[in-house]
């Protein structure tokens, strides 16, 4: 096992690591940014580096600094969190050229699931079902023949994105230069990679994802799935475990199907792969992502696993014990909601300092943060500055769980998007579990109305 991890990372992921890894008794090494330096993850690891200034380049971004930084503390291993150089592949692959493990899957898986296309590739391989779509376009007029073979509308997509940049929904071939300028110069200002492709667009999904974890000993689990339909611009707000609309039945057929896959593409890690759900139920295939997910504690809450434990043993090398999830009964009905430091109506960033600060507690409340009162959030990063996730014995208890936690979140001096969680929790379509990924945009026009 390692004796000291640095975290490539920072926030509530940082935090999320630095408790694994005090319970496995292993020491860690925080890096920080300049704006950073009085953030919550630089006062609980073992060991802090300042590694530049606030921009992510030339910080969290920079592969230099946190190599430099890993080998002047002497630790053995980098854990990248999510986010950042976390499904980087040259980053896994410098990391183990230094002589250091990266805790994730190895480079060369990093490689094929994380470029879009040669992940469709090994996912029609492996039989995973997909959506009808396309191969690298090569211009306009072959995105617009695609299209029209695809079917309309179509949704053209980074082939090296994530997070929602990259992409837009094209209707028809009139809208199409415009829509492939623009998302190939985000792709290339976010990725540094200006290609796309296409696929099918379905009107009203839902996104489910299902979470994977391989060791290097040939063992393959699939624990569950997690809904995640409630996004905002391909931004997921909140997330549940398991979805309420997946059966028993295809929850076990999809968990075959997708052991089947990892063990013939030999993935190791965790691994999240993710689809959409169209109208009548069918699932296809979108992207994997091979690192922790930001909703990753709902898996845990409904499973007793501590995931980011166990892809610590993974990159150890160890064999896991777990038990067949073919056998298991996942306990209960987890929620998360994401609190994020943003205007409620207007969702615009809302840095600044936080003159109060009281999470909830009490039976069933888990809150995952990086912030504490005192504390200024700056403007550089990604606005998440706390999870709150809730368990209880039914989805019905859950949501009245997750209400009664938002009212006692105290979150003071910066605006925070807790009241539309709220706004989220009482609609009629989470309620009943019939949301799709355009819920979330008709609740926005009715609170701006």
């Amino acid at each position: 096992m390692f004796s000291k991890i640095l975290i490539a990372n920072r926030g509530e992921i940082a935090m999320r690591v630095i408790r694994a890894c005090r319970e496995m008794g292993i020491k860690t090494v925080a890096v920080h940014s300049e704006a950073d330096a009085n953030a919550l993850h630089v006062r609980f690891a073992d060991q802090a580096v300042c590694i530049g200034p606030a921009a992510p380049s030339k910080s969290y971004l920079s592969m230099p600094a946190l190599i430099s930084a890993a080998e002047i503390t002497g630790a053995d291993a980098i854990h990248p969190g999510y986010g950042f150089l976390s499904e980087n592949a040259e980053f896994a692959s410098v990391v183990e050229r230094c002589g250091l493990s990266f805790i994730g899957p190895p480079a060369e898986a990093m490689y094929l699931w994380g470029d879009k296309l040669r992940a469709r590739e090994a996912a029609r391989r492996c039989g995973l079902p997909l959506l009808p779509g396309s191969d690298r376009l090569r211009d306009v007029e072959h995105a617009i023949e695609e299209a029209e073979r695809a079917g309309w509308p179509v949704m053209v997509k980074a082939r090296g994105g994530g997070g929602g940049r990259g992409m837009r929904v094209v209707r028809s071939a009139a809208e199409m230069r415009r829509a492939f300028e623009a998302a190939s110069a985000e792709a290339a200002s976010s990725f540094n990679n200006p290609e796309l492709y296409l696929e099918r667009f379905v009107e009203k999904p839902k996104h489910i994802e299902f979470q994977a974890l391989a060791d290097r000993h040939g063992q393959v689990w699939t624990l569950g799935e997690r809904e995640c339909s409630l996004q905002r611009r391909h931004q997921k707000l909140m997330e549940e475990a398991p979805s309420p609309v997946v059966s028993a039945e295809l929850r076990a057929r999809m968990g075959e199907v997708i052991r089947a896959a990892l063990l013939e593409t030999g993935y190791e890690s965790l691994g999240t792969l993710e689809f959409v759900m169209d109208e009548r139920g069918e699932l296809f295939f979108l992207e994997m992502n091979t690192r922790v997910q930001v909703e990753h504690p709902v898996t845990e809450m409904c499973t007793g696993v501590d995931l980011v434990k166990q892809q610590i043993m993974v990159a150890a090398g160890e064999k896991l014990e777990l038990p067949d999830t073919r056998r298991w009964s996942f306990r209960g009905h987890a929620i998360e909601c994401r609190i994020l430091a943003e205007d409620p109506v207007s969702f615009a960033p809302w840095p600044g300092k936080i003159t109060e600060y009281h999470p909830p507690g009490g039976a069933g409340v888990r809150v995952d943060s990086g912030v504490y009162g005192g504390w200024t959030v700056p403007p550089n990063y990604d606005s998440l500055i706390a999870k709150v996730i809730v368990h209880a014995p039914s989805r019905a208890d859950a949501i009245v769980r997750m209400r009664r936690a938002l009212d006692e979140f105290i979150i003071s001096g910066i605006r925070t998007n807790i009241d539309f969680q709220r706004r989220l929790l009482a609609d009629a379509e989470v309620i009943e579990g019939t949301m799709t990924t355009r819920t979330v945009e008709r609740v926005v026009a009715e609170v701006r109305a």
